[in-house]
């Protein structure tokens, strides 16, 4: 019961943070002639100069994308560079963002250099990612171009040597006051890459995280200052084999900071330019929430971007669960993946496709002692039914045999897998045996149709059916024993993953009272988007130890160090593409191993069969050759019972989204990276949808009156604790395009006039993004605060509710009648 009470409160709370992001910040994104550059138009190579000790001339720094950014993956790609040595020990680049409003680059001091602790071994004492510019190796060494900042002995320990120290400079407020000081940023949020390692051919790449002023408001990048966005700077500091004191390196490789003054004299600059952070829709426009499934994120953020000055209404995207979003369809338009079943005797319910997509495992695994990701990577249905399943020995906290009851024969992680090995040979050569780098798999909270999708995949496949059922794999492993009572290879209700394993210990003997369960080692995330850029920095918030020196105790981690990443998450395509994140291939019910894009989506739309309401049945088992099995068509749903002004601004979203938010893009307006066009067919079907939510219908007042559609099982409004509804592609406001409006009370629709910059005929022939002008930053309005009132209703019955989470709590196995504490299924009706 307490940890069915601890993740009730955090679903709770989570949902409150990211409601009332809605009314705190502002919406993200730019808007109207805000226009981002498409990535080939804005890449950006910078060469590198001789240093005073080791020369950077033939080096060439490009980064593939310099305009138009938001909170994202960048590639950073180098030639010309003296291949690594060793564990990073000389020659390797450091990189690192910076605020700066001097043409030539950034100071030093206005660099987010971080203090990056998990480092490979043997480097993990050296001073590379701090403040520290002065350092100690033998006998006391320093850097003798270092003048801005003298050093001084290290205070009560004058044997420690000469240290300096750079303070960071925020854009606003005061600056830090010694290396230890985190009021900015901590090892875990800091964005800087200490290691990037350079190939025998001198070549290099790495993704880079680019962080915004939402994600890093002392550095303010994407801020709105007048008519424009604050830009920011990307350095590069090339390190070869000589000291900031001039010295070769010793045994241990280089020891002193990218920020002391020699070595930052070898810096590379390249300016970054954002979309606008803080620019929102007018303050009178009506505002319509929009409910539901998150993979269609990015597309509404985009769309939103480009169309909030388009008409007198603004749209909010509300991530939540598509079951809930199915309860909303009375009072909203829901996004779904499955169709809303109306009730008998309710009025009529709509589905127009919006977007196809896919849930994806996104992953970041780089080659051992290196910043370069894997090509390719292979997962059949029973390694995820492992990797779901906590069948790892590394995969529940402990020693040893504080690990639970797994079979010994059961692998240490992913990695030591032989069934892994068969499929992704690469492994086995060239990865050090101490290197246990997997870190499971990182999943949401909370039920969903994907989750839903995912384990009728699973459960479709023999040999995960009969992993997931109790019987071992040809190796013989098994599966964790508390997962059997939960009958996962049967049930056709499951909607979540469950976290069932009660397994527990005391990190620290000097603490024993701390206990860290299967939740807090290996902890869901927020939603798709927040497991995406966790897996990007490297941090899946595992928790390994513990600070008894706190009060109160709290748990201690690290992130994987550079070369040794290797993070697995579930992600819808979308955030893959934002983050730059790999994505693996997967076998299909025809037997083929498929990746997840364009091609592989539409093959899969062209397979599916048409099932009620004329949603389209997503089902992974189907034998359709090339078809991605995950492979997702996300529908807007919406009652004809609503009033008029209501069903006419919704018609108008669809129509925008059928029309001109089709074209592939990453301009505001268009459809971003990680979804596929919609077929014809469903184009014409979403305009018939959109036609038939607007047509009038006798004795209606045109208010935002709500009808008596019945979205299931499931009720309550409230947001599912995505990244923020606030952040990009959540929680944002945007008009419709062109398309019909409402005609109001009783009257019929009649065609607008397109939005500046599209055709006449309503086609993309032009840039849409060209909407209209920038509207500068705003206070968010009374509407908002509106908004919220009515969220923070919904999840009130969230939280008094089970809905959000039926495994999320820990439960003695096989529990008479428990099937998960803290979420009743006869308490959902059915839904789980």
């Amino acid at each position: 019961m307490r940890t069915q009470r601890r993740v009730r409160l955090i679903s709770g709370l989570t949902a409150l943070l990211a409601a009332v992001g809605l009314v705190v910040l502002p919406p993200s994104g730019g808007a109207g002639q805000a226009r981002a550059a498409e990535a080939e138009d804005s890449v950006s190579t910078e060469p590198g100069r001789a240093g005073r000790y080791d020369d950077f001339s033939d080096l060439r720094v490009t980064v593939h994308q310099t305009k138009g950014l938001r909170g994202q993956g960048v590639r950073i790609s180098w030639t010309g560079g003296k291949p690594t040595k060793g564990s990073f020990e000389t020659n390797f680049l450091q990189v690192m963002q910076c605020w700066g409003d001097d043409p030539s680059g950034p100071r030093r001091e206005q660099c987010q250099f971080g203090k990056i602790q998990a480092m490979p071994d043997g480097i993990r004492n050296r001073g590379l990612a701090s403040s520290l510019v002065g350092f100690q190796s033998g006998e006391a060494q320093y850097d003798p171009d270092e003048t801005e900042y003298p050093f001084a002995p290290a205070p009560g320990d004058p044997a420690q040597g000469e240290k300096g120290w750079v303070p960071f400079r925020p854009v606003s407020g005061a600056p830090t006051t010694g290396p230890n000081d985190h009021t900015y940023f901590t090892q875990f949020t800091t964005n800087e890459q200490p290691f990037l390692s350079t190939g025998p051919d001198g070549t290099g790449e790495a993704v880079f995280e680019v962080q915004t002023a939402l994600e890093s408001d002392h550095l303010g990048c994407g801020a709105v200052e007048g008519a424009t966005a604050r830009s920011c700077w990307l350095v590069v500091v090339p390190r070869g084999e000589h000291d900031a004191n001039g010295q070769l390196a010793g045994n241990n490789g280089l020891a002193s900071s990218p920020l002391s003054a020699s070595n930052w004299a070898n810096r590379i600059a390249i300016k970054l330019e954002f979309e606008p952070i803080g620019a929102s829709c007018p303050l009178d426009l009506r505002v319509r929430p929009v409910y539901g499934s998150e993979i269609l994120a990015e597309a509404t953020g985009s769309w939103q971007a480009a169309l909030c000055e388009a008409k007198d209404v603004s749209f909010n995207h509300i991530r939540q669960g598509e079951e809930a979003a199915r309860g909303q369809v009375g009072t909203g338009l829901g996004l779904t993946i499955a169709p809303v079943e109306a009730s008998e005797g309710s009025d009529e319910v709509v589905h127009a496709p919006m977007a196809v997509s896919g849930l994806v495992i996104g992953y970041n695994v780089e080659l051992p002692r290196s910043s370069k990701q894997i090509p390719q990577l292979r997962l059949n249905a029973r390694l995820v039914a492992k990797l779901l399943t906590s069948s790892y020995h590394h995969d529940l906290p402990g020693q040893g045999a504080q690990r639970g009851a797994l079979p010994k024969e059961n692998p240490r992680t992913l990695r030591h897998d032989p069934e892994f090995l068969e499929l992704n040979p690469e492994f086995r050569q060239g990865w050090p045996p101490e290197l246990n780098m997997p870190a499971g798999i990182m999943v949401p909270q909370g039920n969903s149709d994907y989750a839903r999708m995912l384990w009728r995949w699973l459960q479709n496949d023999k040999h995960a059916r009969e992993f997931l059922s109790g019987k071992e794999d040809p190796w013989g492993a098994k599966v964790n024993s508390h997962y059997l009572a939960l009958h996962l290879e049967k049930d056709d209700a499951i909607s979540d993953f469950p976290k069932a394993d009660p397994v527990s210990y005391s990190p620290d003997p000097r603490c024993p009272e701390m206990k860290v369960d299967l939740i807090d080692y290996r902890p869901y995330t927020a939603s798709l988007h927040d497991s995406g850029l966790r897996a990007r920095k490297g941090y899946n918030g595992q928790k390994a130890g513990a600070d008894c020196s706190s009060d109160p105790r709290k748990l201690t981690g690290d992130a994987q160090p550079a070369g040794e990443r290797f993070q697995l998450a579930l992600v819808d395509a979308a955030t893959a593409a934002r983050y730059g994140l790999g994505t693996a291939e997967l076998r299909n019910a025809d037997g083929d191993w498929v990746k997840p894009g364009n091609a592989s989506f539409n093959k899969a739309v062209a397979g599916m069969k048409k099932g009620p309401e004329g949603v389209l049945d997503q089902d992974p088992t189907l034998r359709t050759d090339g078809a991605y099995p995950f492979t997702t068509v996300i529908y807007g749903a919406a009652s004809t019972g609503l009033g008029a002004e209501l069903r006419g601004d919704y018609a108008d979203l669809i129509r925008y989204a059928a029309e001109p938010g089709q074209k592939p893009g990453i301009e505001p307006g268009t459809l971003p990276p990680g979804y596929a066009p919609l077929t014809d067919q469903l184009r014409k079907q979403a305009l018939a949808a959109a036609d038939e939510l607007a047509r009038a219908r006798p004795g209606e007042t045109g208010g935002s009156s709500s009808g008596n559609a019945s979205g299931g099982s499931s009720g309550g409004g409230a947001t599912s604790g995505g990244d923020g509804a606030a952040t990009e592609g959540g929680g944002t406001s945007g008009g419709p395009g062109g398309g019909a409006a409402s005609g109001g009370s009783g009257s019929t629709a009649t065609a607008s006039p397109p939005p500046p910059g599209a055709a006449a005929d309503g086609s993309d022939k032009d840039n849409i993004a060209r909407t209209g002008p920038l509207t500068p930053e705003k206070i968010i309005g009374f509407v908002r605060w509106v908004l919220l009132i009515t969220l923070i209703a919904g999840i009130v019955g969230a939280v008094a509710g089970p809905i959000l989470l039926r495994v999320g709590v820990m439960r003695a196995a096989g529990a008479p009648g428990s099937h998960l504490e803290g979420n009743s299924s006869v308490a959902q009706g059915g839904i789980r």
